[in-house]
């Protein structure tokens, strides 16, 4: 389908997730040990294929202005870039909103108090609208339960990734070199 991203990047984490890719229509969980690690990096060539082909793509509430310049870089098409602006409380129902809609290719979002209840609706609103969902939380979550089907920890130091969950394979317990904040 259109939906189906694979994660390669510069780094090639995708034998990390035994899927190999990105879920599609599923929410994915990215936990920080703190902002600007790199952790949209991630996620940037999925999104710019996804706005090469039309796709919108919206950030609900992030911590920082966006800098276009490095989206672009990305090969983000800026033109389908949307960002909203909201309050922490509003953020979340916003988010679920874009997810329901289907009129989107991916949400992205960073969710301060998310329970599990309010991140299984992001989960059902992503499965809804077939659109890829992206939180970005507090490696401290970790802890926590999670309803996400992929689930991804960004570790500073050692400069890491982990795969901690992933619905439909094993989660590979070895962790990868991850290039922090280039």
């Amino acid at each position: 389908g259109k939906r189906s991203l694979s994660i390669r990047t510069i780094w090639n984490i995708t034998p990390a997730v035994p899927t190999g890719g990105w879920p599609e229509a599923a929410l994915t969980e990215i936990l920080l040990a703190g902002q600007g690690v790199g952790e949209l990096q991630l996620v940037w060539p999925a999104l710019a294929r996804l706005s090469a082909a039309g796709e919108r793509i919206v950030l609900v509430a992030p911590p920082y202005v966006p800098y276009p310049q490095a989206w672009q870089n990305a090969g983000v098409d800026l033109r389908q870039l949307s960002i909203i602006q909201a309050s922490e409380r509003d953020a979340l129902w916003a988010a679920e909103q874009c997810l329901r809609s289907g009129s989107c290719g991916a949400v992205l979002c960073w969710p301060h108090k998310a329970d599990d209840r309010a991140l299984r609706r992001l989960q059902v609103a992503a499965e809804t609208g077939q659109t890829l969902a992206f939180a970005y939380r507090s490696l401290s979550e970790a802890v926590n339960p999670s309803p996400a089907a992929l689930r991804i920890a960004i570790d500073a130091r050692p400069a890491q990734l982990r795969v901690l969950k992933c619905r439909g394979g094993l989660a590979r317990s070895a962790p990868i070199a991850f290039p922090v904040g280039h």
